[in-house]
C-alpha cells in the first residue's frame, strides 16, 4: 500500500488494486512551483488543474466543504462514472446530490477496502486559532486495506474520539495551528493514537521537520514529512 501526498491534505492511496483520493482540491497557491502541474483553465474561470497526471479513482473521500479540501472541478478530473464519492452531507451543494453522505461512526466498503467515518472538529481548548470546524460538519476517515489501517484526521484539533480509533499503522495529522491543531497538540494526538508512523499534513507555516524531530525524540513513532508528490510505502 502506498500513500502519496499533495498539499494541503490531499492524498492518493494505492491499495488492493484500487486508487483512492482524500481531499483532492487543486488550488494554484499550493502548486505554483510544481514542475509537473497540468493546468486546464485559469482565472477568472474556476481554476482547474492537477499537480501531475493522476489515475482515475475508484473512491474519493472528502473531509469537509472548505475549498482547499473540496473542489468539484478537481474531483471531476479524477472520477469515472462508477467512482464512489464519500463526504459529509454538508458538501452536497459543492459536489452534487450523487455523493454518498456519511456521518461519524458509519462505514462503507469498496471491494476489500473498508472506510469508517470519524469525528473531526475544533475544540474550545484546542490550539487552533480559527474555530471554523464545528462538530458534525466534517469528518476524518480510517481506511483499512491489506491488513493495515490509515487514519486521515481531516481538519481538527486533538479530540477525545482519537482515543478510540483502534490500531492504526499510519496517521495523517494536521499541524498548521491556524485552522487545526499545532505541532504540540499534534504530538499529543500522535502519542495517544500510537501509530507506527505519522505523516504531517496541512502544514501552513508549521515546520514538518520540527514535528518529526519532536515526535521521534519522545516516542518510537516514525515521523514522515513528505515532499509534494512523494510517496510512502505502508508496512
Amino acid at each position: 500500500m502506498w500513500i502519496k501526498w499533495f498539499p494541503p491534505s490531499w492524498l492518493q492511496i494505492k491499495a488492493e488494486d484500487k486508487i483512492l483520493y482524500v481531499d483532492p482540491a487543486y488550488l494554484r497557491t499550493y502548486f505554483r512551483k510544481c514542475p509537473t502541474k497540468v493546468e486546464f483553465s485559469r482565472w477568472p474561470g474556476p481554476i482547474d488543474g492537477l499537480p501531475e497526471e493522476l489515475e482515475k479513482a475508484d473512491l474519493i473521500l472528502v473531509t469537509h466543504k472548505h475549498r482547499d479540501h473540496c473542489k468539484r472541478v478537481t474531483m471531476d478530473r479524477l472520477r469515472r462514472p462508477d467512482t464512489l464519492v464519500v463526504a459529509p452531507k454538508g458538501v452536497m451543494k459543492e459536489l452534487g446530490q450523487e455523493i454518498k453522505a456519511l456521518e461519524a461512526g458509519e462505514e462503507i466498503a469498496v471491494g476489500d477496502i473498508e472506510v469508517r467515518a470519524v469525528e473531526a472538529y475544533n475544540t474550545k481548548e484546542g490550539s487552533s486559532i480559527c474555530k471554523l470546524h464545528k462538530k458534525g460538519s466534517g469528518l476524518g476517515y480510517v481506511i483499512a486495506a491489506e491488513g493495515k489501517a490509515i487514519y486521515h484526521a481531516g481538519d481538527t484539533d486533538f479530540i477525545p474520539e482519537m482515543r478510540a480509533l483502534g490500531k492504526i499503522e499510519v496517521a495523517l495529522l494536521p499541524i498548521g495551528r491556524i485552522f487545526t491543531m499545532n505541532i504540540r497538540e499534534a504530538l499529543e494526538a500522535a502519542l495517544t493514537i500510537s501509530p507506527e508512523a505519522v505523516i504531517p499534513i496541512h502544514h501552513l507555516r508549521a515546520n514538518p521537520l520540527e514535528f518529526k524531530r519532536e515526535l521521534e525524540a519522545r516516542s518510537g513513532i516514525k515521523g514522515v514529512p513528505l515532499q509534494m508528490s512523494e510517496a510512502y510505502r505502508v508496512g
